[in-house]
Parts: C-alpha cells; sequence; structure tokens
C-alpha cells in the first residue's frame, strides 16, 4: 500500500470519528449535551441527560464511526494489521477530540468497539456482554467500560497467543486499555471520591 494510501486512510478515519452524532441526537432532542450530564458530546451522555432509546441510536452511530474506516482498510484495501491498527486510532482521536467540536469529544468507548468489530467481531460481542454484566451489576457506566476493556485486553492476548488474532491487534487493545484510563480519569478520581453518578435509566 502506498504512502498516500496511507494517509488518506488516517485522514478518512480521522474525519469519520469526528462526526460527532452523539451531540447531533441530543440536538434533535434539544439538548445540547456540552451543557448537561458528564459535557462530554458520547453516548453515555445521551442516556445520562436524554434517555436509553437515544442513547442507542447514538450508540449505534459511534460504533459505526469507528467500524467504518477500520473495515475499508482491513476488508476493502486489505491492509497491513498496523495500518489498519492505525486507521482505528485516528477514528477514536477523531472521537476524542472533533475537529468539528472545537475538539472536545467523548471518552470513545463505542468507537473503540466498532474498531474492534471491523477487526474481529468476537471482541465486540464479548465487550458487549461484559460492559452490559458489570453495568447491571454497578450502574456506572465509567467502571463498566473500564474493568470491560481490562478483560478484554486479557482476553486478546489468549486469542494472540493462540494464532486466532493479530499481534497488532492485540496492541490495539492494551494501547486502547491506556486511552481509555487516561480519558476516564476524571471519572476514576470521582469513584474513589464516592461522587461519580450513576445513569438514571430514563425510558424515553
Amino acid at each position: 500500500m502506498s504512502l498516500a494510501t496511507t494517509v488518506a486512510l488516517l485522514v478518512f478515519g480521522y474525519l469519520c470519528g469526528s462526526i460527532p452524532f452523539s451531540y447531533l441526537v441530543g440536538r434533535t432532542q434539544g439538548v445540547d449535551l456540552r451543557k448537561v450530564g458528564s459535557g462530554n458530546t458520547g453516548a453515555s451522555n445521551v442516556w445520562r441527560a436524554i434517555g436509553f432509546k437515544p442513547f442507542v441510536v447514538a450508540l449505534a452511530l459511534d460504533i459505526l464511526k469507528g467500524f467504518v474506516p477500520t473495515a475499508v482498510a482491513y476488508h476493502v484495501l486489505h491492509a497491513s494489521p498496523w495500518v489498519v491498527v492505525a486507521v482505528g486510532f485516528a477514528a477514536i482521536a477523531g472521537h476524542a477530540f472533533p475537529a468539528f467540536m472545537r475538539f472536545h469529544g467523548g471518552k470513545s468507548v463505542a468507537t473503540t468497539g466498532g474498531v474492534m468489530l471491523a477487526m474481529q467481531p468476537v471482541l465486540l460481542l464479548a465487550s458487549a456482554i461484559v460492559w452490559t454484566i458489570i453495568y447491571k451489576l454497578t450502574g456506572y457506566p465509567s467502571v463498566s467500560s473500564l474493568l470491560g476493556i481490562v478483560i478484554i485486553a486479557v482476553a486478546s492476548t489468549i486469542m494472540t497467543s493462540m494464532g486466532v488474532l493479530p499481534a497488532a491487534f492485540c496492541f490495539f487493545v492494551w494501547a486502547s486499555l491506556v486511552i481509555m484510563f487516561y480519558l476516564h480519569r476524571a471519572n476514576i478520581q470521582r469513584l474513589m471520591q464516592g461522587t461519580e453518578n450513576r445513569i438514571q435509566r430514563k425510558a424515553k
């Protein structure tokens, strides 16, 4: 693959990630996510500020913007695993630091899931199951995301050792773990202080 194609994929990934789908879903409900809840323009804040049904829409769209550029790189253009990983990170960077939202975005959980879906669907399935179980037990999306990525990182290591997952993809999961903990550092501090808010389960 040429350098120009690789650069184009990286730009495409970042621009896809920068599309503020959750923010747009909030605006359709008359809500500016930047001014409510956590202030983040991610799917979790849609759930917190608006309700579950809009959250599902925002979640699906945020997953899609991680999936599309990664899938194009991996399944359409057959880029090397390391290029695929770079494109996935570009999409995640776009979500966390979106060019269209003055570089203030979300925590990239759903977008990371979309990248995993393109790389290895089993990773996303396992991630979704783990996230759901932990959320049911704790009520904290932040705890679900952090513990979920730890478990998935361990699983990806096992899969790589078995030869069913490229080493580059395993690296992606572990690097995502570090990024996730960094982006959730304020949540971690609130959890330690006992001030982290649970999501109210709105039905609308």
